[in-house]
Parts: C-alpha cells; structure tokens; sequence
C-alpha cells in the first residue's frame, strides 16, 4: 500500500459529474433516498462487474461505482489505477433494510469473487483491486464478521487459503466518474471477470437479541 507521503495529492472539488439517476432503477445516484435506507461498500475487483450483481438483488435502492479506503482526495479512474491513491475500487448499495439485510448482499460478495487473494481479481492485479467491506451500521459491522467467520470455514472445508478481505469502518466515498457507473447495462459486452465461485456462504448466523442497532452512520460522499 501507498503511504500518505507517497500518495498523489488529488484536488479539493470532484473530477466529472454524477449522473442524477441509476441507469438501470431510475433512482437518485447520490440520494436523497427513502427514509431508513442504509448504505455498504463493498469491493471485489473491477467495480464494472461487481456492481451489477447488487442492482440486481431485492430491496436495493440504487448503486454506484467510486473509490474508497485510500488516501487522494477526489481522485480520478486513471490515479486510482496507479496504486498511488491507496483507493479501492468499490460498489454503494443503497438498501431498504425492510427488505434485504447486509447479511444477503454479503451472500452475493462472498460468492462472487475471490476473497483470498490480497491484491488481486484474476487479471486484474494492484491495491486499486483488493478485496473490501466498508461498513456504516453495527448491524453491518456484525453481518461482515460473521460471514466472514462463516465463509472461511467454506474455504477451508474446500483446501482453500485464507481470506485476506480488509474489513472496516466506511470512510470517504469518492463517484467515479460517469462513464463508470452502470458501465455493463450501457457496455453489454464489456469486460467482467466475476462470477459465482462454486461456493456458498451460509447466513442467518446473528440470533435476533444479537443484532445491533441499525441506526445508519452514514460517513459523507463526494
């Protein structure tokens, strides 16, 4: 990873404007939303292919592509890719926790990509790649740890290595730019490396009297 005095420096406003509405669902990119959404980062690779499996799951609201867990204010696609901003590429899920839970959009994470390798997706190699969870709920936080918890022993059971996932508190969500977001609905035959990895991940691991407050956190986006 790139340290904060190797780090590019980026710039105070964003680079390029946010579409008004998802391609796909037709609602807000960048909210407002219903009352009571909740809002999780994950990163699995390129974000082309991982954000369509979540604009596809019940009970989300919206979804965009950006970058996250790094260091670059405001970066763009092109320094995000040199590893220099510490940013990975990541998708939001705008939910409705009346319908889905973060434990069935883990489900789709853990199931869809390689969680055990560091720093990289098949072709795709660099920190700009790694493998996330970003949460803004303890409900979320508990949901993370479980699975995580749950899938390892899958891995395991199958000759598997170890989760290398990094796991933490959301931060700075930075929009990619426009052409990004819902980039497989308007590019059909675009470059996706995701798919199912044969295994499952169990859920319905939290007892109810174990579940936190779902009381949103939500940390600022740009």
């Amino acid at each position: 990873m790139v340290s904060p005095d190797e780090a590019l420096p980026g710039r105070s406003t964003p680079m390029e404007h946010v579409p008004a509405t998802h391609a796909v669902l037709g609602t807000p990119l960048k909210g407002p939303w219903p009352d009571g959404t909740q809002v999780l980062y994950v990163a699995m690779g390129c974000f082309w292919g991982a954000e369509r499996f979540f604009w596809q799951a019940p009970g989300v609201v919206t979804t965009a592509v950006g970058y996250i867990g790094g260091i670059t204010p405001n970066p763009t696609y092109e320094e995000t890719c040199t590893g220099r901003t510490g940013h990975t590429e990541a998708v939001l899920i705008a939910y409705d926790p009346k319908q889905t839970d973060a434990e069935h959009l883990l489900k789709i994470f853990w199931e869809n990509h390689d969680s055990t390798t560091k720093y990289r997706q098949g072709n795709d190699v660099g920190t700009q790649y790694r493998s996330a969870i970003y949460w803004t709920t303890p409900e979320q936080e508990a949901a993370a740890k479980a699975t995580r918890e749950a899938f390892q022993q899958v891995l395991t059971e199958h000759g598997h290595g170890e989760i290398s996932t990094e796991l933490a508190p959301a931060g700075e969500f930075y929009y990619a730019e426009a052409y990004h977001q819902q980039y497989l609905h308007k590019n059909p035959g675009g470059y996706c490396n995701h798919g199912p990895n044969g295994l499952t991940c169990p859920i319905g691991l939290l007892r109810q009297d174990e579940v936190p407050s779902q009381q949103s956190v939500l940390p600022p986006t740009t």
